[in-house]
């Protein structure tokens, strides 16, 4: 299929006739199991779905234009995406596509569970096309359901050293995928904010960022910035900083913010808790900045790397909780290996650090 072929959306009502929805979807995001596009077969999504939780990747025109279905509908949402409560909220996962199939087992299957992603999809796993795609279905069936927030390793110039590249050239002898993939990246949010209350981010903060709005205008249909705010958003860390306030990052992006700077940010837009990914945590999750804890880091990829024997974890916001922080932690482990497609059919990853 030709890269700038139009992508349309079919639903099946009743009569199990079908309705297109030409090159956008559904204007009332009602949840759609089929879609089509010129030239070729009508696409199961709940089909697909079942194939990408048995690791078997989707054939290329196939995850071409469900890239820009997806696009189609990231595009209607906003740079802070509102999301209301009960919720669960991830971290990482970094392409441990049978631990993220762990993941909804333990948090509830897309489509019955509300999820918010906070980035960091692909790198480092052995399967981050199969977890990607499998991200993106969901997306494009559940629409409402799902929101996915952008990573630092959401990017052309991280992928290319950290593996997701690589792994598309493999799988499909060249960079198509990939470079569709690249074009979901520069649409998916930089942040959510669940009930008003509760602010959802890939790293951190930023010192050009003192509002909401200010993230709200950001300009964000492109390659994450060296610098400036976008970048800090993806890259920034907190710290235990004396004094609370802002320092240089080791990571060469993005910056270190203290106590003070998360409770300044929090009291001028009335947040209760910022939470966040980014950063291993061995217990699955942290809080920091005591007594308010006003910061959490959630982290969802168990054994990190294969090798870093953490527990992961997700955190579950039930209805109308985020307003006085009421929040609950589901923990988990990786997936015994039994379980997995056998690593030596994916190569030997190259990109742990």
């Amino acid at each position: 299929m030709h890269s700038d072929s139009i992508c349309t959306l079919a639903i099946i009502p009743p009569s199990n006739s079908l309705i297109e929805t030409p090159n956008r979807h559904l204007p009332t995001h009602q949840s759609t199991s089929f879609f089509r596009h010129p030239g070729a077969e009508m696409i199961d999504l709940d089909d697909a779905i079942d194939k990408l939780r048995k690791c078997q990747h989707l054939p290329e025109h196939d995850i071409k234009c469900l890239c820009d279905i997806v696009r189609s509908i990231l595009m209607e949402e906003s740079n802070v995406q509102p999301v209301a409560s009960p919720v669960t909220v991830c971290g990482d996962i970094h392409g441990q596509l049978w631990d993220m199939i762990e993941m909804f087992r333990v948090g509830g299957q897309p489509g019955e569970t509300n999820y918010v992603l906070m980035g960091d999809f692909v790198d480092r796993g052995h399967f981050s096309l199969e977890t990607f795609s499998l991200l993106l279905t969901y997306k494009a069936r559940y629409p409402d359901r799902i929101t996915l927030l952008r990573g630092n390793h959401e990017s052309r110039s991280i992928t290319q050293v950290y593996g997701f590249y690589d792994e598309c050239h493999r799988k499909y002898g060249n960079a198509n995928v990939w470079k569709a993939c690249c074009n979901v990246f520069d649409c998916l949010n930089l942040a959510a904010i669940i009930d008003s209350t509760i602010l959802c981010v890939h790293g951190g903060l930023s010192p050009e960022i003192r509002t909401l709005d200010q993230i709200r205008v950001l300009s964000r249909a492109q390659e994450i910035p060296h610098a400036g705010a976008f970048c800090d958003l993806m890259w920034s860390d907190p710290d235990d900083i004396v004094g609370g306030n802002w320092s240089v990052s080791p990571r060469g992006a993005g910056w270190l913010f203290g106590a003070k700077i998360a409770q300044e940010f929090n009291h001028a837009n009335a947040i209760g808790l910022i939470a966040r990914a980014h950063q291993l945590v061995q217990e699955g999750y942290k809080y920091m900045f005591a007594p308010e804890d006003n910061l959490v880091t959630v982290w969802s990829a168990p054994n990190y790397c294969y090798r870093c024997g953490n527990v992961a974890s997700v955190m579950c916001v039930d209805a109308g909780g985020a307003v006085n922080k009421q929040t609950s932690f589901k923990l988990f482990t990786a997936v015994p290996n039994q379980t997995r497609v056998p690593t030596d059919k994916a190569g030997t990853s190259q990109y742990f650090l």
